[in-house]
Parts: structure tokens; sequence; C-alpha cells
């Protein structure tokens, strides 16, 4: 039976429905949490301020010191209009949508690693890491056009370490997904001189390719390429972009991405069956 229909159909009592809601609540907890922290860790490598070692939150405008009721996720945007109490200035509002999306997204992890047949608590922390990762590269590539290289080399030895030690993941599967999705990426890079794809997504390719695996490895590529390609003739149409703008695709490879690492499975199934058919 699956392990997902299971659950949701699992005749619980009150006080065990209770506690589950308390854990995703704790979970969600952590995901603003981690969201607060992220957005920091990226405000931070952008201006080369010192990561560890240097905690006390500042205005990214004044560099004012925060108060911790200046630092509660979505409460103080909220309850300060979107502004730094001590100068005023307006705070982007993709710091308040980071803290939004990142405890939803959490949840949906936790949920999903809960109910697969093949749970463990390295499964659970590789994929909070690999969301970290994400939002850290979603982030940072949509407002800077700009893909860390310490942040990349860090996913690839994180991620073979947990995959290949941990979670039994078979090394080939790794390094045909990484060897698949990175050459794909490096031949454009090479065959456009740099026109088409930068550096950095070529790089991307190889790191999202070993978390990934073959064939979920090659799913993602066609749903990043469709997710960006309508991205793309939206902001056309709405005239936000030319033919000649820069689109991050760093930013669609991490939504397909990270949609494969909770779906590819059930996507590469779903369509062995209708080649079936």
């Amino acid at each position: 039976m699956n392990s997902e229909y299971y659950y949701m159909h699992l005749d619980l009592g009150p006080e065990i429905r209770y506690f589950g809601y308390a854990i995703y609540l704790l979970v969600a907890i952590f995901g603003l949490i981690l969201g607060s922290f992220l957005n920091s860790w990226i405000w931070r490598k952008r201006e080369n301020i010192r990561i560890i070692g240097n905690t006390r939150s500042i205005c990214i405008h004044c560099h004012h010191v925060l108060s911790w009721y200046d630092n509660i996720p979505l409460l103080s945007y909220l309850l300060q209009n979107g502004k730094c109490r001590y100068c005023s200035k307006k705070i982007p509002f993709h710091y308040f949508l980071v803290e939004l999306i990142t405890p939803i997204l959490l949840v949906l992890v936790f949920r999903h690693c809960l109910t697969s047949l093949h749970f463990s608590e390295w499964r659970l922390l590789r994929n909070i890491f690999f969301l970290s990762f994400l939002v850290i590269i979603f982030k940072y590539d949509w407002l800077y056009r700009e893909i860390p290289s310490d942040v990349v080399w860090a996913g690839v030895v994180l991620g073979l370490f947990i995959n290949y030690s941990f979670l039994n993941k078979s090394l080939f599967s790794m390094l045909l997904g990484s060897a698949i999705m990175g050459g794909f990426f490096l031949a454009q890079y090479l065959i456009s001189k740099g026109r088409w794809i930068g550096g950095g997504d070529v790089r991307l390719g190889f790191m999202f390719g070993l978390w990934l695996g073959w064939p979920v490895a090659l799913v993602s590529l066609f749903v990043s390429y469709i997710l960006g390609a309508i991205v793309a003739v939206g902001l056309l149409v709405a005239h936000k972009v030319n033919r000649q703008s820069e689109i991050p695709f760093g930013t669609f490879l991490a939504v397909g991405v990270f949609g494969c690492l909770m779906w590819g499975d059930k996507i590469v199934k779903w369509y062995m069956m209708f080649l079936g058919n």
C-alpha cells in the first residue's frame, strides 16, 4: 500500500492528531528561523561581511544593530510596514517572501519524507540542506545574476557524502546524472562562448545532477526549461524584459530541481507508464 495513502487514511485518535499538528507547527517555526538566517547569509555574502562570528543582525541601509523584536520573521516586517525602525528606509519585499516561502517548503519536505516508504533521518537532513541551497541559489541568482562558486562546491561535497555514505545512492547514477546535466550546460556554454548561459549554470548542472542522479536529473532539465520558457514569455508579453535581457536561469533550475527532488521518481514512473501504453 502507498505509504502516503496509508497515513492519510489511518484512523488516529485526537491526541495523536494534535501531536502531529504540533510537530508540523514546530517544523514551520524552524522554517521561519531558517528563512531569516538564509536572508541574512545571502546579504552578508554579497556585502563581504563575515558570516561566522558576527552574529548580530544589522539594517541593510543604515547598518544599525537590530533588536530581537526587529528580527521576528514575518511579524517584524508587517508591524514595521516593511521599513527599518531606525532609518525608515524600505526593506525589499523579497526578504519577506523568503521568510514566508521557506517554512512552507520545509513543511512539504518534512511531510514528503515522513510519508515516504524509505524514510530516514539522513534523507530528511539531506533534503533540508538541499532546500537551503536551493533558496540561496534562487534568490542570489535572481537578484545578482550570479551563483557563488563556494556554495556550489559545498553542495557537491555534501550531496555526494550524504547520498553515497548514508542513503546508499548508486555512485554510478549520481555521476551519470551529473555528467548529463553538467555536460548539457557545458556544451551550451562552449558553443555560445558564454552568451547563452554562464559558468555558474554549468557548475549548477554538475551539482544538481549529482543530487538527483539518473534519470531524475534529465526530468529536472525538462521541467526547468519549460518553467523558464513560460516565465520568459510572460515577461516579454508584459514588457518587463526584451530579447536581449539576461534571464537568471539558475532561479528556474532551483525550482525545477526542488520539484524533482520531491516528486521526480513519480514523474519518471508516470512517464514510463505513459510510454508503455
